[in-house]
């Protein structure tokens, strides 16, 4: 073998172990509680982040809840996963051995997921569907998946909040539901409904869709959920059902929310065009959202001009 390519193989390798290391440190800690009084963090829940599957540090907040909180029924409900390799509850079925059922609209992806070798592993359900909030609570009831569950992960790049609202078949203790820092923290405002959204196609830019922080914290309180916190990518929220939530630090939106960082814009072609926070918005302000407040039509201007 070249040496060039053992060097390779050798950094690789490296790169494993401390990854490895560094969840290993991360699990000790969210298992005791302990907490490092020197170190400074982006949120509440940014001490106990850490990523193996998930996008962003979701897999060591939700380490940290399960935790903390008592969950007899460990199944979990997540969609928007696509093939599953980068997802909320990866972790969360390989690590704590949960079941669970994930939802995409793809086909691919779902032959994808089937053909892991999780699919044997693990009592794990999947299903193509695109979620509506139509269609969602028989999604759940023919899965055999209803009453009280231990996590709900929503991720629909759009009609999060809908949907959200529409699911009554299910009582999850944690949910974690993607919010829109760009609609910032002042406003209750989400997209209009349209149960056909998609974000490529209402937006060439790929940054017209989803709900605001004091949306869905509203939309919580409605359904019996409080706020404990937001990751520090400024992407999700996580919700606690409120008779489990006196343990935890209850949060207003101005409180958790998080100005995000990550550029994710695209130009007319379609390709990134890494637009920052205040340039994305102005692309954006003739954009309808829905006030849910006043139950009036607005555009995203009105949300930067507050």
């Amino acid at each position: 073998m070249p040496i060039t390519n053992l060097f390779k193989r050798l950094y690789k390798f490296a790169e494993i172990f401390a990854k490895l290391d560094n969840i290993q440190q991360a699990l000790g800690r969210i298992e005791s509680h302990q907490i490092n009084p020197n170190l400074k963090y982006d949120t509440p829940l940014g001490q106990y982040e850490f990523k193996v599957y998930s996008q962003w540090g979701e897999d060591g907040i939700i380490q940290f809840l399960v935790n903390k909180i008592d969950i007899p029924n460990k199944v979990f409900v997540e969609f928007g996963v696509e093939d599953y390799r980068e997802a909320n509850t990866r972790f969360l079925l390989q690590n704590n051995n949960w079941s669970g059922l994930v939802i995409d609209a793809s086909q691919k992806n779902v032959e994808r997921i089937k053909s892991d070798r999780i699919y044997w592993r693990y009592n794990l359900k999947a299903e193509c569907s695109f979620v509506e909030r139509e269609n969602i609570n028989e999604i759940l009831r023919r899965n055999g998946i209803t009453g009280d569950i231990g996590l709900l992960s929503i991720d629909v790049d759009g009609n999060d909040y809908w949907i959200w609202e529409a699911i009554d078949t299910i009582s999850p203790r944690i949910v974690i539901c993607e919010y829109d820092s760009l609609l910032g923290n002042k406003r209750a405002a989400t997209i209009p409904y349209n149960r056909s959204f998609s974000r490529s196609k209402a937006h060439y830019s790929f940054l017209y869709g989803g709900s605001s922080i004091k949306a869905l914290t509203i939309l919580g309180e409605k359904k019996g959920y409080s706020l404990i916190g937001s990751n520090s990518a400024g992407l999700n929220l996580f919700f606690v059902r409120n008779d489990l939530a006196s343990q935890f630090k209850i949060l207003k939106p101005e409180d958790a929310y998080v100005k995000c960082k990550f550029r994710n814009s695209r130009d007319e072609d379609g390709k990134l065009s890494y637009l920052g926070f205040d340039e994305s918005l102005k692309l954006i302000e003739e954009m309808p959202l829905i006030d849910i407040e006043t139950g009036k039509e607005i555009k995203v201007k009105d949300i930067i001009e507050v």
